[in-house]
């Protein structure tokens, strides 16, 4: 089973490893997809405080994630498809953007689920 969420993961801290904690609860691989720069100017104010590579290092060294990925696109269905995502775990901060309907109408027209998982969204660094 794979378990797969997605965010910038910029200066990683306690709301980060909730999810990530959360997605391995969960049981099976847990998938972190990585927002490049680009993407992460397409939505959020600032831009990552730590570049893309280094980011994805961080996540690389915890022990309770097994794949990590960049996207350089806001979307998320192309990732699914590729790992063959059982899980697809958000934040409380989702919203209803198209990028975000069409993961959401993907999992359910074949099977997977999908689960918002809320932290406190005072932790978000960027």
């Amino acid at each position: 089973m794979i378990i797969y969420t997605v965010g910038t993961w910029d200066l990683l801290h306690v709301g980060h490893l909730a999810i990530i904690r959360h997605c391995k609860a969960q049981g099976g691989l847990v998938a972190v997809g990585v927002a490049s720069d680009e993407v992460v100017a397409s939505y959020k104010p600032h831009a990552p405080v730590v570049p893309l590579e280094q980011r994805m290092e961080m996540l690389q060294s915890l022990s309770c994630v097994q794949i990590v990925r960049p996207y350089y696109e806001l979307e998320y269905v192309t990732a699914c498809q590729e790992l063959d995502v059982d899980i697809f775990v958000v934040g409380g901060d989702w919203g209803n953007a198209p990028h975000n309907i069409a993961v959401e109408k993907y999992l359910k027209d074949n099977g997977k689920q999908f689960m918002q998982f809320t932290y406190n969204p005072r932790t978000s660094s960027t």
